[in-house]
C-alpha cells in the first residue's frame, strides 16, 4: 500500500473521529445507529461512553499510523486487499 492511500485513510479515520468527539457525533448515534457505527456493544451506551470510545480508537488508530509510516511491510500486512 502507498504512503499517500496509508495517510488518506488516516485523514479519513480521524475526521470521523473528530466528529464524534467534537462536533456532536456522539449525540447523533446514540441509541440504535450506534450498532452501525460501532458494533452490538455500544446499543446502550450513551454520548460519553461513544465519545470515550472514540478516544480510544484515535488513539490507537494514531499510534498503527505512526508504525505505519516507519515500516512499510507493516503496512502492507496491516490491510487484506
Amino acid at each position: 500500500m502507498g504512503m499517500i492511500f496509508w495517510i488518506a485513510m488516516y485523514l479519513l479515520s480521524s475526521l470521523f473521529y473528530k466528529w464524534v468527539l467534537s462536533w456532536g457525533g456522539a449525540k447523533i448515534i446514540e441509541g440504535w445507529k450506534s450498532f452501525f457505527l460501532i458494533g452490538w456493544f455500544a446499543l446502550d451506551w450513551n454520548s460519553e461512553q461513544i465519545r470515550l470510545y472514540a478516544l480510544i480508537g484515535w488513539l490507537v488508530t494514531t499510534v498503527i499510523f505512526i508504525i505505519g509510516c516507519f515500516n512499510s511491510q507493516f503496512r502492507e500486512e496491516y490491510f487484506w486487499y
